[in-house]
């Protein structure tokens, strides 16, 4: 990778086991959870914490947000548009591949907030993706990216397979803080009562300069 800040990871960090398109990968609906119903509760419980509201992306989603009380308006982000379509929470829906193209097709500061269930381990271009979430969100605003054990292996990242859950927590709050615009993450291991296993990053915008 051409951006200089990439180098602070390992080579090959960034691959995965499968590189052809993920448009390929994702073509196909997957109306499941990808973690049980106790995980479910505990990202809802985490968003009520937070006091996430207002304008919400749910960033590389599907057909099911993870909100216990749906925000004023959840904008739904991911690769399928026929899981993306049976997301009733959502008031809008936006189909593209942040691994293709990283940006994002909103206006500056359009988001109160920015959250992420099981899907940050495969982005593979991931600072650029935190550098525009940087810019779609307010200032004050916050990102939020929560990841259990479960996932797709043949399309996470090598380094984050290579992980243990503590690396993994370093590994999100890196990128927060080699992405301009963000203050200092915050990482914790989220109680999930015997269920899956639960981790949340998050970090809050700056104020603009």
């Amino acid at each position: 990778m051409s951006d200089p800040r990439y180098d602070q990871f390992p080579d090959g960090f960034f691959d995965r086991q499968d590189e052809s398109s993920d448009r390929i990968f994702y073509a196909s609906p997957r109306l499941v959870t990808h973690i049980d119903d106790g995980a479910i509760a505990a990202v809802g419980a985490l968003y009520e914490e937070l006091e996430i509201g207002g304008d919400v992306l749910d960033l590389m989603s599907s057909w099911i947000s993870h909100f216990s009380t749906p925000p004023g308006r959840l904008i739904a982000h991911g690769m399928n548009g026929p899981e993306l379509t049976q997301n009733t929470a959502a008031l809008g829906k936006v189909v593209s591949d942040l691994n293709a193209n990283p940006s994002l097709p909103f206006a500056d500061s359009a988001f109160d907030a920015v959250v992420c269930t099981v899907s940050v381990d495969y982005l593979s271009r991931p600072l650029e993706v935190f550098d525009d979430l940087a810019r779609i969100v307010r200032p004050g605003g916050r990102a939020v990216f929560n990841f259990s054990n479960r996932l797709f292996p043949t399309k996470a990242i090598l380094g984050w397979l290579s992980a243990d859950d503590v690396q993994r927590c370093g590994i999100v709050s890196a990128y927060f803080q080699l992405s301009p615009g963000w203050g200092e993450p915050t990482a914790v291991e989220v109680a999930t009562a015997g269920h899956d296993p639960l981790f949340a990053v998050w970090a809050d915008r700056e104020p603009l300069s």
